[in-house]
C-alpha cells in the first residue's frame, strides 16, 4: 500500500508566525534602523555624527551624569534592599508581611509621582522637610536642596530598590537553606553566616537586581525632568526629549546618536544579567520541602522593627502622605492645616476638566489594549516554549526580553523613526504607536507569569484532550486557560498598571488627540498647577493600589505586591 503525504494546516504555526512577524516589524525592524541611522546618518558611512553629538560639552555632561546617577542608585539600591529583604524574609522582625507589601509599594507607583513628592519635601527654598529640620535643630539655612546630582540619586534610589527588593527577595525565598544549617551547627552566629554563606551563595541574584536598578534608573525620565533639569543636572533621556521636541531632520539625527548609547549599554547590560550570571551556579535550589530557619533577633528585635519602620516612614509615607497634603492645600506657603488652607477644590478639578477626563480616558483604554493584545502574544509565545519542541522556539521571548530591556526612550524615538510613513506604515499620533509601545516594553512580565503557570500544569491533560479529538484552540480554551485563570489575570495587570500611568514613552510619542495621564500630569507639575498635579498623582496611586488589591483577589493572592 502507498501511503500518501497529505499538507494539513496548522492554525498554531499560522498564529505564531504572525506574532513573529509582529515582533520583526514593529520592534526589531525600528531598533535595527535606529542602530543603522546612527552610523549612517546621510545614507553613507559615517562617524562624524556620532563624534559631532559627543563633542558637546553638555552631551558629554549628560553622559557622565546618567552613569553616575544609575551607577550610584544601583550601589544605594542594593545597600538598602539586600538588608531589608534579608530581615523581612529570614528573621523574626515584627510585621514583616506589612513591610514587605510597604516596601514593593513603589514598585507600583509612578516615578514622577515621588519626584513630586520629594520636589514638595526638599525644595531649596521652602521645601516642608528642609522648613521644619531647620526649625528643630535651629539651622541657619536648609540643610538639604533636592536640585542637585545627590537629590536626583536619592529620589531614583528611593523609587527603584524594590526592583532589587523583589528579585534578591525571591531567590532568598528559593534558596536551599542546609548549607546556612551547616553552619550555625558549626557554631557560626548569624551575623557570621550572613556573611559567609548567604551573601556568597546569594552574589548572582544581588548582582543581577542591581543591574536591573541601574538599567531603570538609566532609563528613567520622568524623576530627571521634574528634579535634575531645574538644577541643570542633565541625563541622556532628557537631552534626547529635547532634540527630538526640535522637530528638525538634525535633531532627529543627534537624539538617534544618544539612544544609540542608551540600548548598547542596556543591551550590554542584559546579556550580562541573562547570559553570564545565569550560567553561574552560585544559589543551591532544592527539591525539598524546606523553609530556611528564623533567625533571633533577640533583644535587637525591637530596635531593628523601630529603624524599619522609620526607614518606611521617610521613604514611603512621608511622601505619599505629602502629595495628599498638597492637592487639599491652597497656599502651599502654608501648612494644609492652616485657617483656611484646607481646600479640595483641585480634586474638583481633575473629576471635572474635559482635558483631564480625556487623558485618563485614553490611558485606560491604551493600557487595556496593550494588556488584552499583549497577554495573547504572551500566551501563545509561552506555550511555544513551554510545550513545544521547535527549533528557534527561544527566538521570541529573547526579542521580548530584549524588548522589556531597551530603554523607553529609545523605543519611542525608534518608533518615531520607522512608523511615519517611512516603510510604508504610518501609525505616528495615533492610539497604535502608543499601545504598541507599551506592549513592547511591558510584556516580559505577563510572559514570565504565564510561562511558570504553564510549567506547573501536566501536559497529560492536554493529552487526553487530543485523544478525545480535541484541537488545539480548544485545549487551550476548554483545558488549559481555565487552569491558569489567575495567572492569566495578574499578567494581565502586570501589563496594564505601568501601561496607565506611563510617561517616557508616551511624552514623546502623544498627539493633541492621544494625551495620556502621565503626561496630563506631566504638564501640570510642570507649567500649570502643582496642587491640581498632586490632585491626579493622588488619584492615580488610589487606583493603583486598587488595581493591586483586585489583582491580589483574582490571582488568589498569587499575585500581587
Amino acid at each position: 500500500m502507498k501511503s500518501k503525504s497529505r499538507f494539513r494546516f496548522d492554525v498554531k504555526w499560522a498564529v505564531i508566525l504572525a506574532i513573529i512577524a509582529f515582533l520583526l516589524v514593529f520592534q526589531v525592524l525600528p531598533l535595527l534602523y535606529l542602530t543603522i541611522r546612527a552610523f549612517f546618518p546621510e545614507g553613507r558611512f559615517s562617524m562624524e555624527g556620532l563624534k559631532r553629538i559627543y563633542s558637546y560639552a553638555l552631551n558629554r555632561s549628560c553622559l557622565v551624569n546618567t552613569l553616575i546617577v544609575s551607577a550610584m542608585s544601583m550601589v544605594f539600591g542594593i545597600l538598602i534592599s539586600f538588608p531589608l529583604a534579608w530581615l523581612v524574609g529570614r528573621t523574626n522582625l515584627y510585621g514583616r508581611k506589612f513591610f514587605r507589601t510597604l516596601f514593593v509599594t513603589t514598585y507600583m507607583v509612578p516615578p514622577y509621582v515621588g519626584a513630586m513628592a520629594w520636589l514638595r519635601l526638599l525644595n531649596p527654598t521652602v521645601g516642608t522637610l528642609n522648613v521644619f529640620l531647620k526649625n528643630l535643630f535651629h539651622l541657619s539655612a536648609l540643610p538639604f536642596n533636592i536640585y542637585t546630582r545627590g537629590g536626583l540619586i536619592w529620589v531614583l534610589t528611593t523609587f527603584y530598590y524594590p526592583y532589587a527588593f523583589i528579585t534578591i527577595s525571591r531567590a532568598l525565598e528559593n534558596m536551599d537553606p542546609t548549607m546556612e544549617e551547616a553552619s550555625r551547627i558549626s557554631g557560626a552566629s548569624p551575623l557570621k553566616t550572613l556573611f559567609t554563606v548567604t551573601i556568597p551563595l546569594m552574589l548572582p541574584s544581588i548582582i543581577a537586581a542591581g543591574l536591573l536598578v541601574f538599567v531603570a534608573a538609566m532609563s528613567c525620565y520622568g524623576i530627571p525632568s521634574i528634579i535634575g533639569a531645574p538644577g541643570k543636572i542633565y541625563t541622556v533621556t532628557t537631552r534626547i526629549a529635547e532634540y527630538v521636541s526640535i522637530g528638525s531632520a538634525e535633531g532627529l539625527t543627534d537624539a538617534t546618536s544618544l539612544a544609540f548609547f542608551l540600548m548598547v549599554l542596556a543591551l550590554i547590560i542584559l546579556y550580562i544579567s541573562e547570559r553570564v550570571l545565569a550560567r553561574k551556579n552560585y544559589i543551591t535550589i532544592s527539591g525539598k520541602s524546606m523553609r530556611p530557619a528564623i533567625v533571633d533577633l533577640g533583644r535587637f528585635r525591637i530596635p531593628i522593627t523601630i529603624l524599619v519602620a522609620l526607614f518606611a516612614v521617610v521613604v514611603i509615607l512621608i511622601p505619599f502622605g505629602t502629595v495628599f497634603a498638597t492637592s487639599l492645600t491652597m497656599n502651599m506657603g502654608k501648612s494644609v492645616f492652616a485657617a483656611g488652607n484646607l481646600t479640595t477644590k483641585y480634586w474638583k478639578t481633575i473629576f471635572s476638566r474635559s482635558s483631564i477626563f480625556k487623558s485618563a480616558a485614553n490611558s485606560l483604554l491604551y493600557a487595556s489594549l496593550a494588556a488584552s493584545f499583549g497577554m495573547v502574544i504572551c500566551l501563545i509565545m509561552a506555550y511555544l516554549s513551554e510545550r513545544t519542541n521547535v527549533k528557534g522556539k527561544s527566538i521570541p521571548n529573547f526579542l521580548i526580553t530584549v524588548g522589556s530591556g531597551t530603554p523607553s526612550v529609545v523605543i519611542a524615538l525608534a518608533l518615531i523613526m520607522t512608523m511615519s510613513g517611512r516603510f510604508g506604515i504610518n501609525i505616528y499620533n495615533t492610539l497604535f504607536i502608543m499601545v504598541i509601545a507599551y506592549m513592547i516594553k511591558y510584556m516580559l512580565m505577563g510572559l514570565r507569569t504565564v510561562g511558570s503557570a504553564y510549567s506547573q500544569v501536566s501536559p497529560s491533560l492536554e493529552e487526553a484532550a487530543q485523544i478525545s479529538g480535541a484541537g488545539w484552540i480548544r485545549r487551550l480554551t476548554d483545558v488549559l486557560f481555565p487552569l491558569i485563570i489567575p495567572s492569566i489575570v495578574a499578567g494581565w495587570f502586570l501589563i496594564f498598571m505601568p501601561s496607565f500611568y506611563e510617561l517616557t514613552m508616551s511624552n514623546l510619542l502623544y498627539s493633541s488627540n492621544t494625551e495620556t495621564l502621565g503626561v496630563e500630569l506631566y504638564l501640570y507639575q510642570t507649567y500649570h498647577s502643582q496642587q491640581t498635579a498632586s490632585a491626579m498623582a493622588g488619584a492615580i496611586l488610589i487606583l493603583v493600589m486598587v488595581f493591586n488589591f483586585l489583582m491580589g483577589k483574582l490571582s488568589k493572592g498569587k499575585f500581587s505586591i
